[in-house]
């Protein structure tokens, strides 16, 4: 399998379905601790922790970043150290191969 990072976004039509759990779980499996379902498994969530205000929104701006690459946009919340996100697709009711990508890219700028 190649790694999600590698991976990019495939836009999703209205008639894209969510993935099977089994399968939303084995690719669960690849990201950091942080992320977790929500919403009866519909969404990945995770907050994250930084050092200071400079240090939350440079990540944040980074993760808008790879959201703007992959036409793939989650919903961030941030405050002075704080960001939370949640990744999942709007026109599958659910989670798609392209919130995993996502999630592991933003994955990549916490191991910097």
């Amino acid at each position: 399998m190649t790694k999600l990072t590698e991976k990019r976004c495939i836009p999703c039509e209205g008639n894209t379905p969510p993935l099977p759990a089994a399968e939303a779980k084995t690719l669960k499996n690849e990201l950091r601790s942080e992320w977790a379902f929500a919403d009866e498994g519909r969404k990945l969530v995770a907050t994250f922790q930084f050092k200071n205000y400079y240090h939350t929104t440079a990540f944040v701006n980074a993760a808008i970043y790879i959201a703007h690459r992959e036409d793939h946009h989650p919903d961030i919340s941030f405050g002075y150290k704080t960001v939370s996100m949640t990744w999942w697709t709007h026109t599958a009711n659910g989670l798609t191969e392209n919130d995993f990508i996502c999630a592991a890219k933003v994955d990549v700028l916490l191991n910097k």
